[in-house]
């Protein structure tokens, strides 16, 4: 495969799995706004939290970033991920405030209420 094809297999396959985690991050959420805190509320709290660990690990870069830089010399937020670019680079802060917030609810749910 060309490096022109192995970069957009990686740009799909980041986009499926940010689309995954997103949906987590909102499911958390509505779990804690609905007051429907569930064990898959909280499988899905570890898989958020298991993904911000990667991260840490690779500095605060995706490891398929770091695979698509090889293919690429850009230097567009965006370049490895279908997003419009604003949101590729406020991407972390952006969930990870929203998902803050989420556990925030789902813990006053479970804990505290």
């Amino acid at each position: 495969m060309d490096p022109a094809g192995k970069l957009l297999t990686i740009k799909i396959i980041h986009t499926l799995i940010w689309a995954f985690f997103v949906a987590v991050i909102g499911y958390v959420l509505y779990s804690g706004v609905a007051d429907r805190v569930t064990p898959y509320t909280w499988v899905g709290i570890a898989l958020v939290i298991g993904e911000g660990v990667t991260l840490l690990i690779f500095r605060m870069f995706c490891p398929l970033t770091l695979i698509a830089r090889k293919y690429s010399d850009s230097q567009k937020d965006n370049f490895d991920i279908f997003l419009p670019n604003w949101l590729a680079k406020h991407n972390k802060l952006i969930f990870t405030s929203i998902f803050v917030v989420a556990v925030v609810i789902v813990c006053y749910r479970s804990f505290l209420q």
